[in-house]
């Protein structure tokens, strides 16, 4: 499936990221194969054992409709049922944005992600950081607190290679052409452009987890 960036694609109208009805009241029609999300005709791989549910968002800094969503899934991911294990997934559909791939997985090593994700986006979103190379990433972790030598190890760390190959890996077996999408139990694929709203990808998630559990 040809990847773009839905950045640069008009998708979605602004009423669908306001994310003001809750999500259960979303969920009253149920979600239907095909329309609202896609059964992966191979199984893609996780890292997550049963009996739990393994719950997927795939993001990019660099994407503005992300940054829209993230409020909205992190408030629902603090209040996912037990049996989901919800995780976040950056993505690179180009080189250029590799590095802030590999700034997600530094924040997640030095246990950051809980005081510096949001802030990222903020920053390239709302204040037009340059975070595209190194050298910026590690000048702006530095001013917001965070040793600039102890993250560069990280960012630099022989691990990091082979977490962006899994990230990739994973994309690819979720056939992701765009973001935000959300994967489920390595089985389900669901994005904006096909539930409609945000809103309504987070209610379908819900259902595919629960289907996901009880099989």
């Amino acid at each position: 499936m040809r990847r773009r960036d839905f950045s640069q694609v008009a998708l979605l109208s602004a009423s669908a990221w306001g994310l003001s009805v809750p999500v259960a009241h979303a969920q009253a029609k149920a979600p239907v194969e095909g329309k609202d999300y896609i059964k992966l005709s191979r199984p893609a791989p996780v890292d997550t054992p049963a009996p739990k549910v393994e719950v997927l968002e795939f993001f990019g800094y660099w994407c503005p409709h992300c940054a829209r969503f993230e409020p909205a899934f992190e408030a629902w991911a603090k209040r996912a049922p037990a049996h989901m294990v919800v995780r976040r997934v950056p993505v690179a559909f180009r080189d250029n944005q590799v590095p802030m791939q590999r700034l997600y997985f530094a924040l997640e090593a030095m246990g950051k992600v809980d005081e510096l994700h949001g802030k990222v986006f903020t920053a390239i979103h709302g204040d037009k950081a340059n975070l595209s190379t190194q050298d910026d990433i590690a000048n702006w972790v530095a001013k917001n607190g965070v040793d600039k030598a102890k993250f560069l190890e990280q960012y630099n760390s022989f691990s990091m290679s082979g977490k962006v190959k899994r990230a990739s890996q994973m994309a690819e077996a979720y056939q992701l052409d765009g973001v935000p999408a959300m994967g489920v139990a390595g089985q389900y694929f669901t994005s904006g452009s096909l539930a409609g709203t945000m809103e309504r990808v987070l209610a379908v998630v819900e259902h595919l987890a629960e289907i996901s559990r009880k099989a």
